[in-house]
């Protein structure tokens, strides 16, 4: 069933995300800041025209802070029963403040982070991980699938960040795992294909390794080959991995490598920013150890 959606955030992965609902007929309305929206999109004077008369409200926006600023602007201008559905991956309690001020105004709320990329977003291949009731996860799964593969209920508002910080500091150890190893098997005089051949099909196989190959050659789709242009920025595994350190921390949880992880990314992003992809990390790791990158 076509809906009427508004769709704000048209970044690396907002854009393609808007551009896979309208390939699958649904009629869209966008707005940014800065980017115009694309081809097949209504373009929106502002975020309130954006989402006045649209049965769906889709955002994907840097921050916590930004997704807060922009519900307090539009809440009073979509019509009441709205569905909100935010994809950025935020603290865990802004998100269920963000739900809290969406239902207080007479909408329906879910968070829905991604995990996928940008690789991911047009490709229409993302994963979601859904926070909020059921009834909202029934109604957003559609438009859901249509931009990605899979779609999971997690749990109540806020579930769907925990789980995505939770992936995602899997993935910056994994990573950061990987290329120490390469860089170790480049001490030992192992090649590249060589270390991947054996750890691709043994007990060390993983996404890192497999699909974001921190080093140039065993998988020509990596970054890697492409001198790191991401892909998933530095920046923004530094911002998730500092989402989980804080959940950790206020847990209680001793994730001492998850923690360790958000210290070495933080440091990696504050060189590579949103330039290079999360696996350049290696040469971070080769500098360190004295090789020359």
């Amino acid at each position: 069933m076509s809906r009427s959606v508004a769709f704000i955030g048209l970044g690396h992965m907002g854009a393609p995300m808007a551009a896979n609902l309208v390939k699958a007929g649904h009629r869209v309305r966008g707005y940014d800041l800065v980017v115009t929206p694309g081809a097949g999109l209504e373009p929106a004077a502002s975020a309130r025209d954006a989402v006045a008369d649209v049965d769906v409200v889709i955002s994907m926006l840097p921050a916590g802070r930004h997704v807060l600023g922009l519900y307090d602007d539009i809440l009073g201008a979509a019509r009441p029963g709205t569905l909100f559905v935010d994809c950025s991956t935020i603290d865990v309690a802004d998100a269920r403040t963000a739900h809290d001020r969406a239902v207080t105004a007479g909408m329906r709320a879910l968070d829905a982070p991604v995990s996928g990329g940008v690789v991911g977003a047009e490709a229409a291949t993302l994963t979601f991980m859904a926070g909020g009731g059921g009834a909202e996860f029934a109604e957003a799964r559609p438009l859901l699938e249509a931009m990605g593969k899979k779609a999971v209920h997690c749990g109540g508002p806020g579930a769907g960040q925990a789980a995505k910080i939770c992936n995602n500091m899997i993935l910056g150890v994994s990573m950061i795992v990987v290329s120490e190893a390469f860089v170790l098997g480049e001490s030992l005089g192992l090649s590249h294909q060589a270390l991947y051949d054996v750890a691709s099909t043994a007990s060390g196989q993983c996404w890192a390794l497999s699909v974001n190959c921190p080093v140039p050659g065993p998988v020509p789709a990596s970054p890697a080959n492409r001198d790191y242009r991401p892909g998933f920025a530095a920046s923004l595994m530094a911002k998730d991995l500092g989402l989980a350190a804080n959940a950790a921390r206020a847990g209680g949880v001793n994730a001492e490598l998850g923690m360790r992880a958000a210290e070495l990314y933080a440091a990696y992003a504050e060189r590579a920013g949103a330039a290079e992809d999360f696996s350049g990390i290696v040469r971070a790791i080769r500098d360190r150890s004295g090789e020359q990158t």
